[in-house]
């Protein structure tokens, strides 16, 4: 709970400059706005009315006109505070989806490095919770707060022209409200923002066990995850209560606050209008104004709260909205066919740790299949993210041609290179979607069974009810491995690509599968620089080259023939899988 407690104040500048960029629509504001104001001031006019009609009470003296004033006043009120209510409902929306619109076109964008580190569901918590704070401020609080000053303000001058010394007497409710509410609101604003803290790590939790079901339950980890959840959950539990326990004493304390402002005021009223001193349609004027006095000033504590939650979630936004993009946003386009792929003297670590890559130097030629062999957690999969540019290389260079491809575009470097990898990532919808993710052209159904059929996914597809329309689940879930695997190598062949990356792709299948998939990858690979992670040495006997890799660092090149004879532990590797 120390973390509630010490929370830095954060300044409103960032939160005002935030919704500035937004572009917020400023007719909708300021006309919403001006009814709202305007609103507040015919709500002033009502009491005056209301003094007049009940100081002329009789059926035989009855104005109609007056009432009719009356009436009129209600309706007016009635109908600018709801074209206002919407109009800033209208802005909020439209800053809020804004918000999010900023927010998920900068997450889209950021490297791989970031999600490394970041839990999912607390991304996804800024973009809906924390923007849906800022949305509440703008719509509904800070025009209560705008319209309850004018309110106070406008109130306070009336009953000081009216009775300089009722108001007095009235206006001590004031200075004890704000010393009871300030140091209240103080403390709502610190668990608030705990609250949004805990919100945004107990969504992240959830969505994590959530999206790996699986593993969960072939873990027997029911237990471990209900008692995980259920402190995430116990955790907001207290801190709800604990802002159940502000809310609490607010009520009561303003209530005891205006029944005693009431009393003294009926007390005092009523002795001056038994004396002839004032009417009795002033005291209810002066009643009346009381509540347009006190209501507002409760509110404020709320929206001092909800400033604070805003602040707060402005700062997680605005950390997210700063994040540098990821490299080679505006690099040049390049085709990239019949050029050597070469990497000089390449190292990586990850956030700055032990080297996961080290000095490692190679070239692989136009059309050559190379493979990465070597003990687990030696770098291979590191180096197809080098590839891939999900990273940079802390130092050395990584070159198509003469060219260093950290000066390609990630977009014409990406749209050149087909990736198979062992898990086959596949996203909720239709094998149609899957096949033509990322493309903007349109793809023809011929074309969709031509890159099946070269995949040898057509047969098992052409089994399903809705053939390509299949839904095929959260991350493919209703496919087996083999079919996943044979849609991503069709999905490779519909993007023609120069490079082919593929990461151990049938380690996790079975024979038959295998065999299958073997048979589209011989047929995808024909022609094109291919890169290739396998544990299994039969798969990639065949390879121009086989780079052995150990501790991240090369300690071995060559054709299997010639590291059969000269590299101790891939001679080891193979007698242990080849005999």
């Amino acid at each position: 709970m120390k973390k509630i407690l010490k929370v830095p104040k954060v300044s409103i500048k960032p939160f005002i400059s935030l919704i500035a960029a937004t572009k917020i629509p400023k007719a909708p504001l300021i006309f919403g706005l001006i009814l709202s104001i305007f609103t507040t001031i015919v709500g002033l006019g009502i009491p005056l009315l209301t003094r007049e009609l009940v100081d002329g009470f009789s059926f035989a003296t009855l104005s109609v006109p007056l009432i009719l004033a009356i009436i009129a006043f209600f309706i007016v009120q009635a109908v600018f505070d709801g074209v206002s209510m919407y109009l800033l409902a209208y802005v909020g929306q439209k800053v809020v989806a804004r918000l999010r619109e900023m927010m998920w076109l900068k997450l889209v964008r950021l490297p791989v490095s970031y999600f490394d580190n970041q839990k999912s569901g607390e991304s996804v918590s800024r973009l809906i919770n924390d923007t849906g704070i800022v949305k509440d401020l703008i719509t509904q609080h800070f025009p209560q707060f705008i319209s309850g000053l004018i309110s106070i303000i406008g109130a306070i001058i009336i009953l000081l022209i009216m009775d300089w010394k009722m108001t007095l007497i009235m206006l001590i409710s004031v200075p004890i409200t704000v010393a009871v509410m300030m140091p209240l609101g103080s403390k709502m604003a610190k668990i608030s923002r705990g609250l949004q803290d805990e919100t945004a790590t107990f969504t992240g939790t959830i969505q994590q066990t959530i999206s790996e079901v699986r593993l969960m339950k072939s873990s027997n980890a029911e237990s471990f995850e209900e008692t995980r959840g259920t402190q995430g959950i116990n955790t907001l539990l207290k801190l709800g209560l604990r802002e159940a326990k502000i809310f609490a004493l607010v009520g009561p304390i303003m209530h005891t606050v205006i029944m005693i402002v009431i009393v003294m005021i009926i007390g005092y009223g009523g002795i001056r209008v038994a004396n002839g001193t004032m009417t009795t349609g002033s005291l209810v004027a002066f009643l009346l104004y009381l509540f347009q006095i006190i209501f507002p000033i409760t509110s404020f504590a709320m929206f001092f709260t909800q400033l604070q939650k805003a602040k707060g979630a402005t700062e997680k936004i605005i950390e997210i909205l700063e994040l540098p993009l990821e490299q080679g946003q505006d690099g040049i386009e390049m085709d990239i066919k019949d050029k050597p792929i070469r990497l000089q003297d390449v190292s990586f670590s990850y956030d700055g740790e032990e080297p996961v890559i080290q000095n490692v130097t190679f070239e692989a030629n136009p059309g050559e299949m190379v493979a990465f062999a070597g003990p687990s957690g030696g770098g291979k999969t590191t180096l197809f993210g080098l590839l891939e540019r999900y990273y940079e290389p802390t130092s050395g260079e990584i070159f198509v041609g003469d060219t260093p491809i950290s000066k390609l575009s990630l977009v014409s470097w990406r749209k050149q290179i087909g990736y198979v990898s062992q898990e086959s990532a596949m996203m909720a919808g239709s094998i149609r979607d899957n096949l033509c993710y990322g493309l903007t052209e349109e793809v023809t159904d011929e074309r969709l069974w031509e890159v099946t059929k070269m995949a040898y996914a057509d047969q098992f597809i052409k089994e399903f009810e809705n053939g390509l329309d299949t839904e095929i689940g959260e991350r493919g879930v209703k496919l087996s491995g083999g079919q996943r695997q044979r849609i991503a190598i069709a999905r490779a062949f519909l993007r023609n690509p120069k490079i082919l990356l593929m990461d151990e792709a049938t380690a996790s299948l079975d024979s038959e599968s295998e065999s299958i998939v073997q048979q589209a990858l011989a047929r995808l690979m024909e022609g094109r620089t291919t890169f290739v992670i396998a544990h299994r040495l039969s798969t990639i006997v065949d390879a121009n080259k086989i780079i052995f890799i150990e501790k991240g660092r090369i300690t071995g090149v060559g054709s299997h023939e010639e590291l059969i004879e000269n590299h101790e532990l891939y001679r080891k590797y193979a007698e242990q899988q080849l005999t």
